[in-house]
């Protein structure tokens, strides 16, 4: 399938009309048959592919529906291509999971360059074709890959410089819409300690080691502690630079540990630094809400036990059992409440 020149939307990803024998690409599969599986190529304008029968799988195929199913996206190599009849033969067998890796994160990349260029395009009514022969394609040459020029070109403008540009209404959307789509956003970064100290003054050395911890916050750097249950603290930050949050959180811990042992006590890493999603924070925040309910609840029945007559226990004893069941209906809530939101969250 031939790309239409003044087409706004749909164009290859690369410069060169077909890939390469040898070659890993992303397939979107079509429709299966008796001899293979028929495929379109996504990253070169959907061109038609097939996976031979026997380039599915190097074990014995018992059922091809598991192996391969219609409308999955698969990664293949390349094994023939016939450019005058637009035969191209791929393989799937022959792909290793490294393989798969790389391929999956040159396509993501390729992806989102191109939802950029079909974006401008549909903005500026110019040629999605003219807009990767000027500045995509180019920059691919340059520094490897576009979206790594694109995302270069938020903190370095100098990147522009050897791009022709259509006209000035393509340039200046091009560079408003990937500061807006590309600037990178705050990293979440997470540690897990205990602190304990068992003296006179325990409680108070606990609470000037985890003050240590945020004794040296900015406004750009921050580091949050919290409670899910004694001794259990959790310790976040959130920054731009990845490596920068882990090295904030590291020298916290340092900080509590040096203050703690100071004073008799002990601090334990049970997870160390390290970047996380919003899921894990939200898992958090679950952890923190059920223990606290279950320590309030429990602390207030040991209260009337120890202070209660006999029927007074009896009704007790039905009242733990309700609360029990109250706690683990809040707990099925708050699952399918948090498998919701991560399956509604962007990728």
């Amino acid at each position: 399938m031939a790309t239409d020149p003044d087409s706004l939307t749909n164009c290859r990803f690369y410069e060169e009309k077909y890939p390469e024998i040898e070659s890993f690409v992303m397939v979107n599969v079509k429709q299966i048959a008796e001899m293979g599986a028929y495929v379109k190529l996504l990253e070169y304008d959907n061109i038609d592919g097939m996976i031979l029968l026997s380039e599915l799988s190097r074990r014995r195929i018992r059922s091809i529906q598991k192996l391969i199913r219609i409308g999955r996206n698969e990664v293949v190599v390349v094994l023939r291509v016939d450019k005058e009849k637009g035969y191209i033969d791929l393989s799937k067998r022959r792909v290793s999971a490294e393989d798969i890796v790389r391929c999956e994160e040159r396509y993501n990349k390729s992806k989102s360059v191109h939802s950029i260029m079909r974006h401008v395009a549909e903005k500026t009514k110019t040629p999605i074709l003219q807009l990767y022969e000027k500045i995509g394609w180019p920059l691919n040459k340059k520094y490897g890959h576009a979206n790594d020029a694109f995302k270069l070109s938020i903190t370095n403008t100098e990147v522009w410089n050897d791009v022709e540009f259509p006209n000035d209404v393509v340039k200046d959307e091009f560079v408003n819409y990937i500061s807006k789509k590309l600037t990178p956003h705050p990293t979440k970064v997470r540690a897990d300690v205990e602190v304990t100290c068992f003296r006179y003054d325990g409680i108070d050395a606990v609470k000037d080691a985890l003050r240590k911890a945020e004794a040296n916050n900015t406004q750009d750097t921050q580091v949050k502690v919290k409670l899910v249950s004694p001794p259990h603290y959790v310790l976040t930050s959130q920054c731009l630079d990845k490596g920068l949050g882990i090295q904030l959180l590291e020298q916290a811990i340092k900080d509590i540990d040096a203050s703690i042992k100071g004073a008799g006590g002990g601090c334990v890493v049970k997870m160390a630094p390290k970047a996380v999603t919003g899921e894990h924070f939200g898992d958090l925040m679950l952890c923190v809400i059920l223990t606290s309910l279950q320590n309030t609840t429990m602390r207030s029945y040991k209260h009337l036990w120890t202070r209660g007559r006999k029927k007074t226990r009896k009704s007790l004893v039905t009242r733990i059992c309700q609360s029990r069941m109250t706690l683990l209906k809040s707990l099925r809530q708050c699952s399918q409440w948090a498998m919701l939101s991560r399956e509604s969250s962007p990728q």
